[in-house]
């Protein structure tokens, strides 16, 4: 069993060529969703693993395609400099990988990583062992203040996760940002404005649902028809996931369209925003940098 999954590698690794090939696609650059939608089209992934989802919330298909992002940015394939866009590097544009070819990349990227990590290990002093621990292997960078952030969530009361949910929404641009939570409401939690510019405003309306599992296009319709005359737009914000045909139902031809956050985006949110979160500050050598000077 063990030669066998040294054979093919994580199951990610399939994913490094779909990658490549969903950005030559898309014209050099594409965002997240653009690259998973089109690779998932291609392999006609089923709506039952599409909405399989991690402990974190998050999908399984999802975050495997974010691993083989990583493991081909480190690689040179993909340029990591531009926020929330992928693109190919020349290096990139210019090659195709074969899932053999995929392997020796992983296995070489990763020997990378442990090389790396075992060298500052015996270079630095325990204090900077300290605090070059989150970065000491990719593993640990998923897992540390994602997982420990979203037990969190999970963990509030409900009133707690409105009054989270509204202080987020004030974070990120809305005014007047009230949390009603009346019973018999339709499920509306609180409203808010988003104030495009000088002339142009929109009520919004949100709801707050503090779930580990997914949730299907009824819950949507169900907001939808609460908020109805009421206002502009609806939010659904989430620490779980939205089912395929929920996605759908949020973007439906002739009914308004609700946004959808789900526990991944309400995680990213938080990242962006460094709400609950403090930062810390690391290096790395940009050996390409130094190439030019040798």
């Amino acid at each position: 069993m063990a030669r066998s999954r040294e054979a093919k590698g994580p199951q990610f690794v399939k994913y490094f060529g779909q990658v490549i090939d969903a950005l030559k696609e898309l014209g050099g650059s594409g965002r997240p969703s653009e690259v998973k939608d089109l690779i998932a089209g291609k392999l006609d992934i089923s709506e039952d693993e599409l909405d399989e989802t991690i402990e974190s919330g998050a999908s399984r298909f999802g975050k495997q395609v974010d691993w083989a992002r990583f493991y081909l940015s480190a690689a040179g394939y993909i340029d990591s400099s531009t926020r929330g866009v992928w693109s190919l590097t020349d290096k990139g544009r210019s090659y195709s990988l074969n899932q053999s070819e995929a392997v020796e990349l992983f296995k070489r990227i990763h020997k990378q990583f442990v090389a790396e990590r075992e060298s500052r290990k015996a270079t630095s002093t325990p204090k900077q062992d300290e605090e070059s621990g989150a970065k000491e292997d990719i593993a640990v960078v998923e897992a540390n203040h994602r997982t420990e952030l979203m037990k969190i969530l999970r963990g509030l009361p409900p009133g707690g996760f409105e009054s989270l949910c509204q202080e987020l929404l004030r974070e990120g641009g809305f005014e007047s940002v009230t949390v009603t939570g009346r019973s018999g409401d339709g499920g509306i939690d609180g409203m808010g404005i988003l104030q495009m510019n000088a002339l142009v405003s929109f009520k919004v309306l949100f709801q707050c649902k503090r779930y580990s599992g997914s949730i299907g296009p009824d819950k949507v319709r169900d907001f939808r028809g609460a908020m109805m005359g009421r206002a502009d737009k609806g939010i659904i914000l989430t620490t779980g996931a939205f089912t395929v045909e929920a996605r759908k139902e949020a973007v439906r031809d002739g009914v308004p369209p609700i946004e959808l956050v789900d526990g991944e985006k309400l995680l990213e949110m938080c990242e962006d925003l460094e709400f609950g979160l403090k930062p810390k500050k690391a290096f790395e050598v940009d050996r390409e940098f130094f190439a030019k000077f040798a």
